[in-house]
C-alpha cells in the first residue's frame, strides 16, 4: 500500500468491472470513471490541499487496481477497479471474494464498443448473476461515451457504424436482468460525474452505512447481554390428549325403530283388511302434512293446499271398527290407529316408501329402483312416485323429482331432524309425561325408544314405566333434562356454560347416550382452552370438581384431559385451594407432567442469583 489512511469507524467497499474506454491503457488511467469521481468528489476529505487518495497496482493481478480514500469525514472508502473481465477466467476465486465483500458493484462499458458489450453480456453477466444469488448488493450499470451515430444509416450499401454502438435499450435490458440502476454518462464532466453518477453512488453509500450502523448497534446490544451463565431454555408443554368424537347415528336409530316395530301407534291395512306395515305417527307427521291431516294434527284450514288435502282424502282412510284384527305390537289399553290404504299400487309399495321416509327421505333414486322392482308397469311406477312427492310436499310449493333428489345431496335427514323439533316439549301426539321438579314435560315414546337404549328398556320391558303415562324423573334438573330430550329429538345440543355441559354429561351417562357425552366433553374442553390465563386464575369454576365428576361418571377422556390441563397450567392451579383436593395419585401425575418443570424453575432461580451477583441487568427478566 502506497500510503497510510486515518483510522476510521466504518468502511464502504466498491467493486468496479469493465472498461469505459474504447481501449484500456495505463497511461490514461487518470481519466477513468472511478479515478475521475474520486478526484472531483466534494465528499473526499482534504488535508493540506492534497487528497487522501492512494492507488496501487497488484502485481499478482495486473488488471486489478485498488484505490483508498476517506469520505463523509471518517468513513474509509475502498475501491477495487477491474478494467479487464479476464479476472473471471483467470482467477474466479478472487473475483468471487471481491463480489462477496462488495457493498456496491459498478459495471461500466463504452457505448461505442458493441463487441465487448456483447461478450460481457453473454459470458460474464451470467457469472455475476450466479454470484449475487445469495447477496443483496446494489448494482450500477454505467454506459459511458457519446455514440458516434445516434441514428445509424439505413442504406443497404452503407456499413458506417452499423452494429458498433450499444443502444440505450440494450443497456436498460441488461440492467433489468441484474436488477441494477442504469446510467448514461455522455462524458466525464462535472455534471455527469459529480451530480449524476456521484449522486447515485453516494446514495447507495449512505444506504450501506445505515445498514452497517444498524447491524453494529445490534451486535453492541448483544455484547451488552450478560455473559457467562446462559438463561435456561423453557421446554414446550406436553401435547394435550386428543378427544375423538362419535359419528351421528340419528338416521339409523329411526330406521331401526321401523324395523323393530317398537311403540307402534298406527297400522296400515289393505282395502280387504290385511295388515301391510306398522309405523309411528310422530315420524310420519314430521315429514308430511298429509299425515298431519290424517292424524288430526292439523286441519285443512291450517294447510291451505288443495293438493295435500286431496291426497290425504283419496289415498287414506281412518277406521276404528271392531272388524280389524288387533295388532300384536299395540298396547291393549291404547291400540294403534288403523288406516286403510285406498290405492292398491301405493299400498303394495308402502313398506319401501316407509323405509325411505324413516331412513331420512334423501335416497330418492334407491326408492325409484325399489318401486320399479315391485311394479313392472312404468305408468304405475310414475303414479306411485307422484303420490310420494305429494306426501313430502311443502304446502304452497311446487314439488318435483329435482326437489326430492335435493335431499340426497344437500342435507341428509333434513326433513326429519329439523321437523321433529316441532314436536319437542309439546303435547301434540305425546304419549308419555315426565314429572320433574314439580313440572311436567311431554314426550313421545317412539323417539325416546329409538334414540336411547335405556329408555327402550324402560318402556318395552317389564318395568312400571312401560304401562305408565306419568313417569317421574329424579337426580337431574328440569333444564338439564329438557336439553337431554332436545338432543334426542334433534341430534344437537347447545350448552350455555361449562357447568350446564357437565350436568348434561352426567344425564347422558345416566341414560347411556355416549355421543351426547362426547359432545359435552368437547364443549367443556373447547371452553377451557379458550379461557385466558388471567381469567383461569380468577375464575370461581373448580377444575378439580369437574375432574371429580368426570371420573365418577366414567368420562375417562375428559378426566384424563383435565389432569393434563391442570399440569400444563401448574403455576395457576398450584396456588388455588382446590389443588390440595387432588388425590395422591393425581398429584403424582400432575407433578410428573407439570409445566414449567421443577428442573426449569430451579435453573431459573440459579440464573437469577447469578445475575444479581454480577449486578448486571438481564433483559429477559
Amino acid at each position: 500500500m502506497a500510503g497510510a489512511i486515518k483510522p476510521s469507524l466504518m468502511s464502504v467497499h466498491i467493486v468496479a468491472f469493465g472498461n469505459e474506454r474504447d481501449g484500456f491503457s495505463e497511461d490514461n488511467q487518470q481519466s477513468s470513471l472511478i479515478w475521475t469521481y474520486l478526484g472531483r468528489s466534494a465528499l473526499i476529505s482534504e488535508t493540506e490541499n492534497s487528497l487522501l487518495l492512494n492507488s496501487a497496482n497488484h502485481a499478482g493481478n495486473p488488471v486489478f487496481i485498488e484505490y483508498q480514500a476517506c469520505v463523509f469525514g471518517n468513513v474509509r472508502l475502498v475501491v477495487h477497479d477491474c478494467p479487464l473481465w479476464d479476472i473471471f477466467d483467470s482467477d474466479w476465486y478472487t473475483s468471487q471474494n471481491l463480489i462477496e465483500g462488495a457493498d456496491i458493484i459498478v459495471i461500466k462499458y463504452s457505448v461505442n464498443d458493441k463487441s465487448s458489450f456483447q461478450e460481457v453480456k453473454d459470458s460474464y453477466v451470467p457469472m455475476i448473476k450466479r454470484a449475487l444469488e445469495h447477496y443483496s448488493i446494489p448494482v450500477i450499470i454505467s454506459a459511458v461515451g457519446t455514440r458516434r451515430s445516434e441514428v445509424p444509416c439505413t442504406c443497404p450499401l452503407c456499413t458506417l457504424d452499423r452494429g458498433t454502438c450499444v443502444t440505450a435499450s440494450e443497456g436498460i435490458q441488461l440492467a433489468k436482468e441484474l436488477g441494477a440502476t442504469y446510467l448514461e454518462l455522455h462524458s466525464l464532466s462535472d455534471f455527469y460525474i459529480g451530480k449524476y453518477f456521484g449522486g447515485v453512488l453516494e446514495y447507495f453509500m449512505i444506504q450501506s452505512l445505515n445498514q452497517k450502523s444498524s447491524e453494529k448497534m445490534k451486535k453492541r446490544k448483544k455484547g451488552h447481554k450478560c455473559q457467562g451463565v446462559k438463561p435456561p431454555q423453557l421446554e414446550q408443554p406436553e401435547k394435550m390428549p386428543i378427544l375423538k368424537g362419535e359419528a351421528s347415528h340419528y338416521n339409523s336409530d329411526l330406521h331401526n325403530l321401523l324395523i323393530c316395530c317398537q311403540c307402534v301407534d298406527v297400522v296400515f291395512y289393505t282395502e280387504d283388511l290385511k295388515e301391510v306395515v306398522e309405523a309411528h305417527k310422530i315420524v310420519l307427521c314430521s315429514v308430511s302434512h298429509v299425515f298431519m291431516l290424517l292424524f288430526n294434527v292439523k286441519s285443512p284450514a291450517d294447510v291451505q293446499d288443495s293438493s295435500i288435502i286431496r291426497t290425504a282424502q283419496t289415498l287414506f282412510a281412518v277406521n276404528n271398527e271392531a272388524v280389524f284384527p288387533v295388532s300384536s305390537r299395540g298396547s291393549p289399553s291404547s291400540p294403534p290407529l288403523r288406516v286403510i290404504v285406498k290405492d292398491s299400487f301405493f299400498c303394495s309399495c308402502l313398506s319401501e316408501i316407509l323405509h325411505f321416509i324413516y331412513s331420512g327421505a334423501f335416497r330418492w333414486e334407491l326408492l325409484e329402483e325399489d318401486i320399479k322392482k315391485k311394479l313392472k308397469d312404468p305408468g304405475e311406477v310414475e303414479l306411485v312416485l307422484k303420490k310420494v312427492k305429494c306426501i313430502l310436499k311443502t304446502p304452497g310449493k311446487v314439488n318435483s323429482s329435482e326437489n326430492c333428489r335435493y335431499h340426497q345431496t344437500a342435507k341428509p335427514w333434513q326433513l326429519c331432524n329439523t321437523s321433529l323439533r316441532l314436536f319437542f316439549n309439546t303435547h301434540v301426539l305425546a304419549d308419555v309425561i315426565f314429572q320433574i321438579q314439580g313440572s311436567i314435560v311431554p314426550a313421545h315414546r317412539a323417539v325416546l325408544v329409538a334414540r336411547c337404549e335405556v329408555m327402550a328398556a324402560m318402556f318395552n320391558g317389564s318395568y312400571i314405566e312401560g304401562n305408565s303415562f306419568l313417569v317421574p324423573v329424579y337426580g337431574v334438573s328440569k333444564d338439564t333434562f329438557l336439553s337431554f330430550l332436545e338432543y334426542l329429538y334433534t341430534d344437537s345440543c347447545c350448552p350455555v356454560s361449562i357447568l350446564q355441559a357437565m350436568s348434561l354429561l352426567i344425564c347422558a351417562e345416566m341414560y347411556q347416550v355416549s355421543r351426547l357425552q362426547h359432545i359435552c366433553e368437547l364443549y367443556i374442553i373447547t371452553q377451557l382452552q379458550s379461557m385466558p390465563s388471567r381469567e383461569l386464575a380468577s375464575t370461581s369454576l373448580s377444575i378439580v370438581s369437574l375432574l371429580r365428576k368426570a371420573k365418577f361418571h366414567n368420562s375417562d377422556c375428559l378426566s384424563n384431559w383435565l389432569l393434563h390441563f391442570i399440569a400444563t397450567n401448574y403455576l395457576i392451579f398450584s396456588q388455588k385451594p382446590e389443588f390440595q383436593d387432588l388425590s395422591v395419585e393425581e398429584r403424582s401425575f400432575v407433578e410428573m407432567h407439570r409445566w414449567p418443570s421443577s428442573m426449569y424453575l430451579k435453573q431459573l432461580a440459579d440464573y437469577r442469583s447469578y445475575i444479581n451477583s454480577q449486578k448486571c441487568h438481564c433483559i429477559i427478566m
